[in-house]
């Protein structure tokens, strides 16, 4: 009977004794993940100091000495933690709704992109918003409207001609639809069909209604080699009649002539900023481009053949081409323009306008990668204080420069040559891209900003991608965190799609 009184009690006690130990097991924890040991270079272009981070909630909640616990300790003893890298002229979204991962930019650090570039956007974007929050990717998106879309949208077929009133009327209805679904701008292609046939004055009544949207205007301009300097005047020209930010895409001085003259053409710059004009501009690190072969052709005279010799003289040569796509012959590819035309002895710039007359049918399709820059106006480009990094890479290959252009950089500009620090470098990746396209919130690695984040070995950090192997993946990387979450830990991949649309509306500073 005694030992019935006692064991009642203690069954009546039972479930709260459970309770009381299952809340002692389970620690508290002021952070999911803490890094220590790191060496903190925090995208403002000020020098590295030692400090640890703390994120919690997708937030870094403290940088400083961290005493307190975290869900996940990770040291970083000799690696360099930075903010995330932001690629501002991305053409990765291709396919990243079954590469989900996004490899090709995470493996190079990349955890923000900027698409709907050279004019060309997803329409109407408020369906691709909607994809991307049902199906979420690794890294986060942001996106213009492009011209191209626009205009294909309003003159179909019809459009090797200027606009009339009436239709640049309907372009404008159409990119003020489009930006309040939370684009950033409008981007231009004016090297690109339809966009090529524009005169100016369509180009900045649209920009006067990004301008009015408090949005941006960035453009892969009208040329970057035979009319480069009144290509540069009309983009200063859209920046001061439409009173908005211009950003020049892959900024390059790509024809023989052009070489060298660096100078001069941030004298313009810096010239078209002291009277109040926001230009800045974008760039990759390879002297080699990629694109169709029409854009060597500006008046789209393809049976010119002096046009064809100019192109294959003054721009580049047939030496400097590397067909990376031609459906007509298959096995053309990753060869040079002079293999094929000695295999078929043929003259290159004969064979040029054979195989541009050969895929101007819609059923064929080509395009190459050519040499037309030099790697010092590329640094002195790159080191202008208003130029930030960007890929204008994808995820497919044709270019190394999807795989590997951040890493390049790193590898190669810093360690490899010296040529400038890895605060200058990682500013030119992080600071100075947010600083360009006006985003609040990521950027530098600073309290209450976004936890993206990347941790690299300065020793190792390297590109792989070559033209003729152009999906290698980049060394060095061994931590990316989008919002918080990892998304390459240890070098791997992990199943974490953190990535948002980042909507103008929420993330942008305005100007």
């Amino acid at each position: 009977m005694m030992l019935k009184k006692i064991i009642i009690p203690i069954i009546l006690l039972f479930p709260f004794l459970i309770f009381n130990l299952s809340c002692h097991s389970q620690e508290k924890h002021d952070y999911d993940i803490v890094f220590v040991n790191g060496l903190i270079i925090d995208g403002t272009g000020n020098s590295a100091y030692r400090a640890d981070i703390g994120i919690a909630d997708g937030i870094i909640k403290k940088i400083g000495k961290i005493t307190k616990q975290g869900k996940v300790v990770v040291d970083i003893e000799g690696k360099i933690i930075s903010p995330g890298f932001i690629d501002t002229h991305s053409h990765h979204d291709e396919g990243m709704f079954k590469m989900s991962h996004m490899l090709a930019a995470v493996s190079q650090g990349i955890t923000t992109i900027f698409i709907g570039q050279d004019g060309f956007s997803d329409y109407p974007l408020s369906e691709l918003v909607d994809r991307i929050h049902n199906h979420p990717i690794a890294v986060n998106i942001a996106s213009f409207i492009g011209h191209n879309t626009i205009r294909a949208n309003i003159m179909r077929d019809d459009y090797k001609r200027k606009a009339t009133i009436d239709e640049i009327r309907r372009m404008e209805k159409m990119l003020s639809s489009e930006l309040e679904s939370g684009a950033w701008g409008l981007s231009s292609g004016l090297e690109y069909d339809p966009g090529i046939y524009s005169e100016n004055n369509e180009i900045i009544s649209l920009a006067k209604i990004a301008s009015r949207n408090k949005s941006r205007y960035i453009s892969h301009i009208r040329s970057e080699d035979r009319y480069f300097w009144s290509a540069i005047d009309e983009i200063i020209s859209i920046g001061k009649e439409a009173q908005i930010p211009v950003q020049i895409s892959h900024i390059k001085l790509a024809m023989k002539s052009l070489i060298n003259q660096t100078d001069r053409l941030l004298k313009v710059l810096n010239n078209a900023r002291s009277e109040g004009i926001i230009v800045s501009a974008d760039i990759y690190p390879y002297t080699y481009w990629q694109s169709t072969m029409q854009v060597l052709f500006p008046k789209r005279d393809f049976n010119n053949k002096s046009s064809a010799e100019f192109a294959l003289t003054e721009i580049t040569s047939p030496e400097g081409v590397i067909v990376s796509e031609y459906t007509p012959s298959p096995n053309y590819k990753d060869m040079l323009l002079s293999e094929i035309a000695e295999l078929l002895n043929q003259d290159p710039s004969e064979l040029l306008m054979n195989m541009i007359d050969s895929t101007l049918d819609n059923d064929h399709s080509e395009s190459i990668i050519a040499k037309s820059m030099s790697e010092e106006d590329i640094v002195n480009l790159l080191k202008w204080d208003y130029t930030n990094l960007c890929s204008d890479g994808g995820a497919t290959g044709g270019h190394p420069r999807g795989y590997g252009s951040f890493t390049k950089v790193l590898g190669e500009y810093v360690r490899g040559q010296g040529l400038m620090s890895f605060e200058e470098a990682i500013y030119k990746m992080s600071g100075a891209s947010s600083k360009n396209m006006g985003l609040k919130g990521r950027g530098i690695l600073k309290e209450n900003m976004a936890a993206d984040i990347v941790v690299f070995d300065p020793e190792k950090v390297k590109d792989r991608a070559t033209f003729y192997e152009p999906l290698l993946l980049s060394e060095g990387i061994i931590y990316v965190l989008v919002n918080g979450k990892f998304i390459l830990e240890n070098k791997k991949n992990t199943d974490h799609r953190p990535g948002v649309f980042l909507d103008r509306f929420k993330h942008h500073i305005g100007y």
